[in-house]
């Protein structure tokens, strides 16, 4: 217990700095715009930022990776209340009761109750996050590469098997970010793969492809959508509060929700879309009024809200203490580290615990300003679902491609991004996830590598992967995870 808190007293060191307490506010509060408005999400809204984060200190571009991530969590469910669209997958669940809510004329105490709901469930994962992160980097020192080529491995089979879209669809995304991620020098042997012109010699950057996939790709979705605009009319948004007896109705569903949407969001490939789905399945299956559900129970509203900020806190223990991302946006997070020279895992807590821990800490801080600015702000906030679209994809076009350029001040790159932005295009129409193909463009180097450290150590030997308890029970993972997925296809193939 001594060491969490003198763990949490270093990130509280780091964290209450003006310029870190600043840019958790500045981040908090885009993240809570981006986040509301349809179209955009989290993954979007760090993509944008990652040219402002490339030249801050590493512990404060997190510190705002994080507040945007968790800041879009909050905001995401504001259009979902006033206009049935939510900003982004995640607050698909809060159109169910939210908007209903609206028509009953309580739209005030639904957007209360979606920022408390919020506030309460980050504060519970952060408490599970602050338990949990030191014993699982500690477990993860024991890993050899044969572990960390299986830990790899069932990140990815399970981001496939849980993204959207076909388990098939998921491999061939997957395939292609293996493809990409050998792209360059091999660092064993110097030999150049791939390299059709000069300037691929260094690999494709990490960041190039998340602008290009996330940030430009959802200005070529919304293109036919420039004139769109929606009508809000502030006087019929009321008081934005919860009265006493309607918030003990969101006690329980709250308290059940949390720590269920922490531990979902630890698993990479879930996410805060799979906790809202369950959580809100969870309270319809247990309250005594179901057929509330879907016509303006507040229960409804709050759990599922809960469940999406605490998943954004469990996202980040893989992130911090393996490497791995638990989910889109902590893959694109992980990219920018990487280009800022910081290499999450369990090193961090002992290389740079004022990195992972500051940013923990900064979470706490985050959380209790993201529930000042949504409760007294909330109705200026769901103005800007005014802005038109025709204003907002060219300032989105402009940033992106202004801040590739700032990368590697590469014209180069404008030609990568573009590519990227029509693949990321086209596997949106033919419905291929991109998670997939980020992951492996991220892991497959070290993927790649873990795996030839593996046969060298073995002698050649694949049985080495089996012959590890860990490395087998992964790999057992990994397989389960692909027969469950494929169980579920053919039940759903069955019913139609």
């Amino acid at each position: 217990m001594e060491t969490i808190f003198h763990n949490l007293s270093i990130g509280l060191d780091a964290a209450l700095t003006l310029t870190n307490i600043t840019w958790v506010f500045i981040g908090g509060l885009m993240g809570t715009i981006i986040g509301m408005l349809p179209g955009l999400g989290p993954a979007t809204g760090v993509a944008i930022l990652i040219p402002i984060s490339y030249g801050m200190n590493p512990t404060t571009a997190l510190i705002t990776m994080a507040a945007i991530y968790y800041g879009a969590m909050f905001g995401g469910s504001r259009a979902s209340i006033m206009i049935n669209t939510p900003g982004d997958a995640s607050a698909i669940v809060s159109c169910f009761d939210g908007y209903p809510m609206t028509k009953n004329g309580e739209a005030g105490k639904a957007l209360a109750i979606s920022a408390i709901a919020s506030f309460i469930g980050g504060i519970i994962g952060m408490i599970f996050l602050i338990f949990l992160t030191m014993p699982v980097a500690n477990a993860a020192l024991k890993f050899g590469p044969a572990e960390m080529f299986s830990l790899m491995i069932f990140a990815l089979t399970a981001t496939v098997t849980l993204s959207q879209g076909n388990m098939l669809k998921g491999f061939i995304a997957m395939a292609f970010g293996f493809m990409l991620s050998t792209i360059g020098i091999d660092p064993p042997t110097g030999i150049l793969r791939f390299t059709f012109v000069p300037e691929l010699q260094d690999s494709i950057d990490f960041l190039v492809a998340m602008i290009g996939l996330y940030a430009v790709a959802e200005v070529f979705k919304n293109y036919g959508n420039l004139e769109t605009h929606y009508s809000i009319d502030s006087k019929t948004i009321g008081r934005v509060w919860v009265p006493w007896e309607d918030f003990k109705k969101t006690i329980k569903p709250i308290l059940r929700s949390s720590p269920l949407g922490f531990l979902i969001g630890v698993l990479p490939g879930m996410g805060g879309t799979v906790a809202t789905f369950v959580s809100y399945a969870l309270e319809k299956t247990l309250s005594k009024n179901p057929e509330k559900f879907g016509k303006g129970a507040i229960e409804g509203l709050a759990a599922p809200e809960a469940a999406n900020n605490a998943s954004s806190c469990g996202a980040f223990v893989p992130l911090l203490t393996l490497g791995i991302p638990g989910s889109g946006t902590t893959a694109v997070m992980l990219g920018a580290l990487m280009m800022l020279g910081v290499r999450p895992g369990p090193i961090l807590f002992q290389m740079h615990p004022e990195i992972a821990w500051g940013v923990i800490a900064s979470m706490i801080i985050g959380n209790i300003m993201l529930v000042l600015i949504n409760l007294p702000l909330a109705v200026p906030l769901v103005q800007l679902l005014k802005i038109p679209q025709r204003i907002m994809l060219p300032l989105i076009l402009g940033m992106a491609f202004m801040g590739t350029y700032f990368l590697n001040y590469s014209s180069f790159d404008f030609i990568l991004v573009s590519v990227f932005a029509l693949a990321g295009y086209l596997f949106w129409k033919l419905e291929i996830p991109i998670p997939p193909l980020v992951l492996a463009l991220i892991l497959g180097g070290t993927t790649e590598q873990s795996f030839r450290n593996a046969m060298t150590i073995s002698g050649n030997d694949v049985m080495f992967f089996l012959e590890k308890p860990i490395s087998l029970t992964l790999l057992l993972l990994a397989a389960l995870s692909v027969a469950f997925s494929l169980y579920k296809q053919k039940r759903a193939a069955a019913k139609s």
